[in-house]
């Protein structure tokens, strides 16, 4: 998946919400469906990239894979199909033999390439200027303008997307300001019934996204020069879950590694 595939958080989680629907219709077990849907995901992320690309409808491909998987767990045929036809419009009659793949590894390959970036030589930002570039950052999304985005990074500037194999996320880095706007434009800019708030992250100022008050997104920055030099976004839902249980007798949480 290319910068150019990215998705909005908006419909990364209406997707992953539906497939869940879908399975557990299917199945009639809906404590089943996260798992259904965990290797529907696999399956994806298993695909080259050359096949991801051909691939013009992934909701469809994504609902007919869990289709697929769910018939290899022995739901009644004639609600498969009828579950099938009713989100997909069709039952194809390859539903059982969907092309499956080795599932991505679950070291964090987004975690790593970002430990292996060069050390860059300048001092660290201070608080002030750190939470002044993350309020920018907000802006430039909430304006959808990419113009201010780009201002704010730094040419060699390196995104990454950490998914964690669970939703339809970017799978390889971002590198350069213009390729890196585009991604973060693409995933959080304005949109209906989502939002976009400064909130300390690690302890500096990030970026909280959140869909219908889901939080969906957790973004830290690395400032180098004035400039922001890497942007790490956490969009894995098993990571993301202290953030949606708040405790009124927490902190805010750190975002997980």
């Amino acid at each position: 998946m290319e910068h150019g595939d990215a998705v909005p958080i908006a419909e990364l989680l209406d997707e992953r919400r539906w497939l869940l629907e879908v399975a557990g219709r299917m199945l009639d077990r809906p404590g089943e469906a996260e798992s259904v849907v965990e290797e529907t995901y696999r399956r994806w992320y298993g695909l080259s990239e050359a096949a991801r690309r051909r691939i013009t409808a992934p909701r469809s491909w994504l609902a007919n894979t869990a289709g697929g998987i769910c018939l290899g767990r022995h739901p009644p045929p004639d609600r498969a199909a009828c579950v099938l036809d009713d989100v997909v419009g069709t039952v194809p009659d390859t539903v059982a033999g969907i092309v499956g793949g080795a599932p991505p590894e679950r070291a964090g390959p987004a975690e790593r390439a970002r430990r292996r970036l060069p050390p860059r030589h300048s001092g660290p930002a201070t608080p002030e200027e750190h939470d002044a570039l993350a309020r920018s950052v907000r802006q430039a999304c909430e304006s959808d303008d990419a113009g201010l985005l780009v201002s704010l990074l730094r040419p060699d500037a390196t995104a990454f997307f950490d998914g964690g194999g669970k939703v339809r996320a970017l799978i390889r880095p971002v590198h350069g300001s213009r390729h890196v706007a585009h991604s973060l434009l693409t995933l959080l800019g304005h949109r209906p019934h989502t939002t976009l708030t400064p909130h300390p992250v690690n302890g500096r100022t990030g970026l909280v996204a959140r869909y219908h008050h889901q939080v969906a997104a957790v973004v830290s920055l690395g400032i180098t020069d004035h400039h922001i030099a890497l942007v790490f976004v956490v969009l894995n839902p098993d990571k993301l879950r202290s953030w949606n249980r708040p405790s009124p007798l927490a902190g805010p949480p750190s975002t997980p590694r």
